[in-house]
């Protein structure tokens, strides 16, 4: 989530040069405000339907301030960032930088194989030996995991999980979340919830009750690797057919009570839900991704407000809804 690019949008260079600096910023300098700040103004540019023309342009939308406008500008008028350039001719930098493509390889584990001597992606291959599960299986699909999914594919695949689940039992429902339901053309990986009629969050875990979803869509042969397996959250890699590359996917379990707020989280965006969760403050309300509750004059959070659907969670608050695809 979050190395790829945003290849569909008209200011996918931008993004590019962005999400580099962050990931600089995250591996090597270890600044996650930066990293974040960073990738913050980058998932701002992605959603915009046009052309940015200047840094004062972008420097009034949201997560965009005066630094990042400077260096927006200096990109658009030079092509290129005399910061990227210092950072690229770093060979330390560059190796860190190469190595962290590969889910499961952090900056400390990357700076620790580079003083080994392994620095690119044809030393982690000769070194496979002394990798985790999880990093094999992201080494071995690299390119394909890189690649942007299209929406018609992802489409596809939610199709397919739908009717696995109701193959597993009836009271299952599955909801792709993340870009794709903001209506986005295309995303880096596929983020699913799932929810089961029987499943509140008064119950205890049954661990079952993903495990035999994910069992299925092996069975089908749409999920062709597992990263990890407990008992709410699924990562892994799934292919819709030969003809396809291999994709992320992760499956969260969250009990029925708390799936809209669930749902409602993980559609995003962040900038849109830091403004939704402050504006539920100022309310007088708590809200997240389990729940919305009312916070008394103690400032202790009540019982969770029962929730039928998202157009609930905007009425009481008083915030003017949104369909998903207006969520930036």
């Amino acid at each position: 989530m979050g190395k790829k690019g945003h290849s569909s949008s008209p200011n996918s260079d931008l993004c590019a040069f962005l999400l580099e600096l962050a990931e600089y910023e995250k591996n090597v300098s270890n600044n996650m405000y930066k990293h974040k700040a960073y990738r913050k103004a980058a998932a701002t540019l992605a959603e915009l339907p046009t052309r940015i023309k200047n840094g004062k342009e972008a420097k009034n939308l949201p997560g965009i301030g005066d630094k990042i406008s400077k260096k927006i500008d200096e990109f658009l008028t030079t092509g290129t960032l005399v910061k990227l350039e210092k950072i690229r001719s770093d060979d330390s930098s560059s190796a860190i930088g190469e190595l962290t493509r590969v889910s499961g390889i952090g900056p400390a584990a990357a700076k620790k194989m580079v003083e080994r001597g392994i620095k690119t992606i044809d030393d982690l291959r000769k070194h496979q030996d002394e990798l985790t599960h999880h990093q094999k299986i992201c080494l071995k699909h690299l390119e394909d995991l890189e690649k942007r999914i299209p929406r018609q594919e992802i489409a596809q695949v939610e199709a397919k999980i739908k009717a696995a689940c109701l193959e597993v039992d009836k009271d299952y429902k599955a909801t792709v979340c993340g870009s794709y339901r903001r209506g986005l053309p295309d995303s880096g990986d596929i983020d699913v919830l799932l929810c089961h009629h029987k499943f509140t969050s008064n119950d205890k875990k049954r661990p079952d009750r993903l495990r035999k979803v994910v069992d299925h869509l092996k069975e089908k042969s749409l999920i062709t690797d597992t990263l990890s397996l407990g008992d709410t959250k699924f990562m892994g890699v799934c292919r819709l057919n030969e003809s396809h590359p291999f994709r992320r996917l992760d499956m969260r379990l969250i009990p029925q009570d708390q799936y809209v707020c669930g749902v409602l989280y993980f559609t995003g965006s962040d900038v849109f839900n830091k403004e939704m969760r402050a504006h539920a403050q100022k309310q007088g309300f708590m809200l997240n991704e389990y729940s919305l509750r009312p916070v008394g004059c103690t400032g202790v959070p009540g019982e969770p407000v029962p929730i039928e659907d998202e157009k609930q969670v905007f009425e009481y608050i008083d915030f003017p809804y949104k369909a998903p695809s207006e969520r930036h």
